[in-house]
């Protein structure tokens, strides 16, 4: 996108009537609410590329590192060691319990 400085046309602007003036700014603002519009757009696009990049990146970063087996084993059952001074937090558990409660669908016969 080629960003480009647009100067005002100072001498149609001095010497325009008031509706002339009126009319310059409607398609001013239009410009500008236009951009805006864009400005959103790219916006959205950036933070999913982002959010996709970053998913990616964690699933690498997963498959680097295995969890170790003192994880394995909280997620596996142990809950009771959940309070404030837990080394788990409440994604692991979210995690966990979205890993075991997975629907299972039978065929039609």
């Amino acid at each position: 996108m080629a960003v480009h400085k647009t100067q005002p046309p100072w001498e149609f602007l001095l010497s325009a009537s008031r509706k002339s003036l009126q009319s310059y700014e409607l398609s001013r603002l239009s410009h500008a609410a236009n951009l805006r519009k864009e400005i959103g757009q790219l916006l959205d696009s950036w933070l999913e590329e982002n959010s996709a990049a970053m998913l990616a990146r964690w699933l690498m970063e997963q498959r680097e590192y295995p969890p170790r087996a003192a994880d394995t084993q909280a997620a596996a059952g142990t809950r009771s060691g959940n309070g404030p001074n837990s080394p788990h937090s409440v994604s692991d558990n979210f995690l966990a319990d979205q890993a075991a409660s997975q629907p299972h669908f039978r065929g039609s016969a």
